[in-house]
């Protein structure tokens, strides 16, 4: 069973699309009801609905709103953002001016709002238009959230409340309790003093709690279920929060809800991920401290486990307290709800754990005035941490076996919810229990899964480091770590699968998935002869052991083997059976994800670029679905490459910038290296976006020294990509140097390319210069592919494309637009139409004009403003010049700048501004300096205006 996910600033709560009705406010909706008779005899005036975070003050203002239309009258719903803060009067003029009847006047409205000066004159246009529009019948302004408005909007609505208080308009605001900016206060103080009706929410009785839970999980509850509900203190977001982490827990019979196996392990909630996520970095390090602690905490204490002065925290004490997470006891700080705590503590790694609750245990060793107050258990009974697993009783044994079956259960579909099973499972086995390996093994992977992967990592070398293991649990952990490391470092996929497979005595078919891992590694790594012999030999293994996972992860294998030696035709139908295989099996068996993703890229290479992005979508939407947060990354990162060469770059980008490496990563991200980076520096290239091509360059020099053959080649390539385009093209053949010139069994296919496509950009670049014997190795290698692969038609044309440099002949050239006119590759269809029409220039200058009008408007399609920029040089010098082309993505906002675009193309799917600095490496200030500009020139006040525009703009419509 599952819930909605429900944030700090939801109107209603839902679960599976259905509304829960509202419970236990009968009173308050029968005083709002009471204010709207009086409305409807036109008396106006102010209601102030107050109370702390998650008690369902939104709800009540929807329910208010729902119950005014209901009596026919006119509605103004307006909501403040903490994002939003730097939109001068946004709230209110988004409730007056959008909706199905806006006020009128809007566009004068708006333009009034963001002029300087006229703060006078639009006060009165405001008053006059609400004055008209209230003689026409009552009406209902609500303005929720008043704690986040900006001080333009607070001085609108406290004049324009007292201006009007006698005619027939009804304000209903909302504010959170406790501390809050000093302009917030005085408004208050000031709508108090002019007679405002005050509605504060307290918690829910607990007749409320029962019908809520009744409500979500369809049953009356039991006792047990009542005692874990009773933990949200009548808090409704918190009740819905945990009811939501019970659902896949309870059974249903005869008519009541039970929990057969006791309470489930405490969980990360969304709510107060999202409530954490607002903090600022020093708060939100503050706050899981003191969760890992467990108990109420000095502040002398946190500051001796974070290494600061006491001083050094009062501004994040403050904004923790601020934020109603925490609250102060005597002379410590409390969580204000034991819930979430556990749910802060639950998303903290348990090593991290451990470390701080015995460092804070040593602080404060024996003393009667400890600075920390030891914690009872958690709910349900369940020790702690591991070093009170150590003293677990012998119940304890048999729930983690519960714990783990039901971990296993739910890999499949549900990653998260396992991966808290399973840890809560390793927390319950002691350190000297033989079965504490095999749990580890098991939570590796769906920590990695999750999004968890340095957890992961750190819980896997810590077994190992303790030192102690058996043969085969030790080949079992360096098997999780072996599929761990895959994405991030192919060179610690390679140790770790090699060193697990050398362990003597171990089960055949742990052997076999080792060395399955091991030919994954090496083949991702560029050591294309060693995986082809290592394959071989797990083969054996895996058909001993009747081992279908290995088979589908060794197929790939088999199918990337096949393209580095240019049979394309085979290594795209050995990908099909892979994923084939793959896709039988289901996700929870494979070793790990490489069959999809590889054949999405190969569908793609050899043409099928339609099908390719329809994998790609499949697998972002299907993971993010489930949960699978590593999963989708490597979806992203898939289909950027994908996106980059159908011409898409705009999209690349997106998705290259949404899959970019977070502080999780256990490792430099080859993967990344040879996806994301790659598309960033592509782009930024063809978009003569220099500043982060030099970004880009620098990474590359990194990838030039890595362990792995395949990430030096692309860094190689990368390299001379930047000195081609600087018009160094001495120094882009140097680069290349170290590939084309490395043992030919790893050497990649292409002579040193990455992309069969690039065959015509090397030509280029090495008869720029002037080394002849390349460019004719790239072409020879072209054309060899081409033959080894007839059925092709894309091949074909990247070979005529790069004979026609070489040779500098008109009628290859020609043949090679031909032939792409039937390939998905626009930005190598305009290449080669550039460059025939280059050739022809020379000699037939109004043939060759349609050539370059053609090359001019797929580069334009594609955003490609730095080549844009060139064919327009090359059609001035034939005596022809061309309007800006408003074509492509790009000219779908002409208001703004690249930068911009890129902002509020991340807002719009719904990032938070820090999550948006984090994705584009910007301050959170430079993402807010982004999104005003752009809100001024697009004339919009509101995220959900963005959000409507974004999507109509770039659908084209």
């Amino acid at each position: 069973m599952s819930v909605n996910r429900v944030t700090t600033r939801t109107v209603p709560e839902e679960t599976e699309g259905v509304r829960i009705p509202l419970r236990g406010r009968d009173a308050e909706l029968a005083f709002i009801e009471a204010r709207l008779d009086g409305l409807d005899r036109g008396e106006g005036g102010i209601i102030r609905v107050e109370g702390p975070v998650g008690i369902g003050r939104s709800r009540i203002l929807a329910e208010a709103a729902a119950a005014a239309r209901r009596r026919g009258t006119r509605v103004f719903e307006g909501a403040a953002d903490p994002d939003e803060q730097f939109v001068p009067l946004g709230p209110l003029l988004d409730g007056l001016l959008s909706g199905e009847e806006p006020l009128s006047g809007a566009v004068r409205l708006r333009d009034l709002a963001t002029t300087p000066g006229q703060r006078f004159w639009l006060l009165q246009e405001l008053g006059d238009r609400l004055r008209e529009t209230a003689r026409n019948g009552p009406l209902l302004v609500v303005l929720d959230d008043l704690q986040w408005c900006d001080d333009l909007t607070l001085l609108t609505f406290n004049t324009l409340a007292a201006g009007l208080s006698s005619h027939a308009i009804l304000w209903l605001v909302a504010v959170r309790g406790g501390s809050m900016p000093s302009g917030v206060r005085t408004t208050l103080d000031r709508i108090r003093r002019a007679g405002a009706h005050e509605l504060a929410l307290g918690a829910l009785d607990d007749q409320a709690t029962t019908r809520i839970t009744e409500d979500v999980l369809g049953a009356a509850p039991d006792p047990d279920v009542l005692r874990v509900v009773r933990r949200a203190e009548g808090v409704p977001q918190l009740l819905v929060a945990l009811l939501g982490s019970l659902r896949e827990s309870v059974t249903i019979e005869n008519g009541t809800a039970g929990l057969p196996a006791g309470p489930p392990a405490p969980r990360e909630l969304p709510s107060v991920v999202r409530r954490l996520g607002q903090l600022s970095d020093e708060a939100r390090e503050l706050v899981q401290t003191a969760a890992a602690v467990g108990a109420p905490v000095t502040v002398a204490l946190l500051a001796e486990l974070l290494g600061r002065p006491s001083a050094a925290l009062i501004t994040a004490v403050r904004e923790s307290l601020d934020a109603d997470l925490l609250t102060e006891s005597g002379d410590r700080l409390a969580f204000r709800h034991d819930v979430i705590r556990e749910a802060v503590e639950a998303g903290l790694p348990l090593s991290l754990r451990l470390a701080l609750r015995g460092q804070a245990a040593e602080l404060s060793p024996g003393s009667s005035a400890s600075p920390v107050e030891r914690p009872g258990p958690p709910a349900g009974g369940a020790p702690a941490d591991a070093a009170e697993a150590g003293r677990a009783g012998p119940g304890d044994a048999a729930e983690a076996d519960r714990l783990r079956t039901a971990a296993a259960e739910l890999a499949a579909t549900a990653p998260g919810p396992a991966a808290e099973r399973s840890l809560k499972a390793l927390e319950l086995t002691t350190a000297a229990a033989p079965e504490r390996p095999r749990v580890i093994a098991e939570t590796i992977p769906l920590l990695w899964q999750t999004g968890r992967a340095a957890q992961a990592r750190e819980l896997g070398v810590s077994a190992l480091a303790t030192g102690g293991l058996g043969p085969e649990d030790e080949a079992r952990v360096r098997l999780a770590l072996a599929r761990l490391a895959v994405p991030f470092d192919f060179s610690e996929a390679v140790r770790q699968a090699r060193a697990g497979a050398e362990l003597p005595g171990i089960p055949v078919d742990v052997r076999g998935r080792l060395l399955a891992m091991l030919a994954v590694g090496l083949s991702m790594s560029g050591e294309h002869a060693a995986a082809e012999q290592v394959a071989a030999e797990a083969w054996e293994t895996a058909a001993a052991a009747g081992d279908r996972s290995a088979e589908a992860t060794l197929t790939t294998v088999r199918s990337a083997v096949s393209f580095h030696r240019m049979d394309l035709t085979e290594a795209f139908r050995q990908a099909e059976r892979s994923a084939a295989l793959a896709d039988a099996l289901g996700v929870s068996t494979s070793l790990w994800v490489p069959e999809a993703l590889w054949h999405a890229l190969l569908s793609n290479t050899t043409g099928r670029s339609a099908e390719a992005l329809a994998a790609a979508e499949d697998g972002i939407r299907i993971t993010r679905e489930q949960g699978r947060t590593a999963a989708t990354r490597m979806w992203l990162m898939t289909r950027s490459r994908i996106l980059l060469e159908a011409g898409r770059l705009t999209d690349a980008r997106a998705d290259a910038e949404a899959a970019s490496a977070t502080t999780d990563d256990p490792g430099p991200g080859n993967l990344a290296d040879v996806t994301l980076r790659y598309v960033m520096m592509r782009v930024a290239l063809h978009t003569d976006d220099q500043q982060t091509a030099r970004a880009y360059a620098a990474e590359a020099r990194r990838m030039r020294s890595d362990g792995a053959p395949v990430v030096r080649h692309f860094g190689s390539w990368m390299l001379a990509l930047m000195a081609d385009f600087e018009g160094r093209p001495d120094r882009a053949m140097a680069e290349l140097d170290e590939v084309m010139t490395s043992p030919a069994a790893d050497r990649p296919a292409y002579a040193g390319l990455v992309d069969p496509a690039d065959a015509p950009v090397l030509v280029r670049l090495a008869l720029r210069a002037g080394a002849h014997e390349r460019a004719a190795q790239a072409v020879a290698l072209a054309e060899r592919l081409a033959a080894l692969n007839p059925g092709l038609t894309f091949l074909a044309a990247t070979a005529a494309h790069a004979r026609g440099l070489l040779d500098n002949d008109l009628a290859p050239l020609v043949r090679a637009v031909r032939l792409y006119e039937d390939c998905p590759r626009p930005l190598a269809r305009a290449s080669a139409l550039e460059d025939a029409g280059r050739k022809l220039a020379a000699t037939r200058t109004s043939e060759a004009v349609p050539y370059f009008d053609t090359a001019l408007a797929l580069y334009a399609r594609a955003g490609a403003e730095r080549d844009v920029a060139r064919v327009r040089r090359r059609l001035r010098a034939a005596g022809v010049r061309r309007r800006p082309s408003t074509a492509g993505l790009s000219a779908a906002w002409p208001e703004l700048t690249a930068a911009e675009i890129r902002v509020v193309r991340l807002v719009a799917r719904g990032l938070t501004n820090q999550q948006v600095a984090e994705h584009l490496s910007l301050s959170p200030h430079t993402v807010s300096s982004h999104l005003r500009r752009a809100f001024t020139k697009l004339d919009i006040t509101s995220r959900v205006e963005l959000t409507r525009l974004v999507r109509h703009r770039d659908s084209g419509e």
